[in-house]
């Protein structure tokens, strides 16, 4: 065997006895990680038809509600909206956008959070079986605030609000709009301006709907307007507060 076949396979040799140390240290626990699977997005709840509410079922749903909404629905700390006499499908769809965060609020978010579609129908049925109680306008301001309620304003392209909150403020549940009627008149005027700079809850057709109205709004106008629908009431209404 030649002097150069001999050194060049001692060079082999001590390349494979370099190489096996460095393998060896190399275990396969370090190997690099393979990324993780991607999170899924929670999944709606699939039902098969309507969800209808059970009030009774409600009841004991809605009492951790009554620490700032009121055991029956009538807070009385102005910064929380009434929610007694509110329709069930109304208050189901807000408990639903808390949840999925599309309407911002951390509080209510923690409580949205642990709901299922059924006890968010069942919490809405309980409350909307209850009486508001009626408010008080602030005499200055009804003039202003019921032509806007009643008819609107055709110059600043304002519909009448009774369109779709009903007369009586009662609101039409079928098509998603929400009782006014005797609603705080600070809670009403807050959404209004919030709604004013952009703020939406949602991105349905029916969230679209206040932002647009409250930009042609003055701020003195949301004031009078916010005033009126704290009036509003019906007959009922008045008699059963006055017990």
């Amino acid at each position: 065997m030649s002097f150069r076949r001999v050194f060049v396979q001692s060079l082999f040799a001590l390349a494979a006895l370099a190489a096996g140390p460095v393998l060896a240290q190399t275990p396969p626990s370090e190997a690099p990680a393979a990324p993780a699977p991607a999170a899924e997005a929670p999944k709606a709840e699939a039902h098969a038809g309507p969800l209808f509410g059970d009030a009774k079922a409600g009841e004991s749903k809605a009492a951790v509600c009554g620490a700032c909404h009121g055991m029956d629905g009538n807070p009385t700390d102005k910064q929380y909206p009434k929610l007694a006499g509110q329709n069930e499908a109304y208050i189901a769809r807000q408990l639903g956008l808390f949840k999925s965060q599309k309407r911002q609020n951390p509080i209510m978010l923690g409580f949205a959070a642990t709901q299922s579609d059924q006890d968010m129908h069942d919490i809405g049925a309980y409350f909307a079986g209850k009486t508001s109680l009626p408010g008080i306008a602030d005499d200055k301001l009804i003039e202003r605030g019921q032509a806007l309620y009643r008819g609107g304003d055709a110059a600043l392209g304002v519909p009448a609000c009774m369109a779709c909150h009903g007369p009586d403020g009662r609101g039409m549940a079928g098509a998603g709009f929400p009782q006014l009627a005797g609603q705080w008149t600070d809670y009403v005027a807050t959404k209004l301006k919030e709604w004013k700079a952009g703020t939406t809850w949602g991105d349905d057709a029916n969230a679209k709907v206040m932002p647009a109205i409250a930009q042609k709004l003055s701020d003195a106008d949301i004031t009078a307007l916010a005033s009126y629908v704290e009036g509003l009431h019906t007959a009922a209404g008045t008699s059963a507060a006055a017990k």
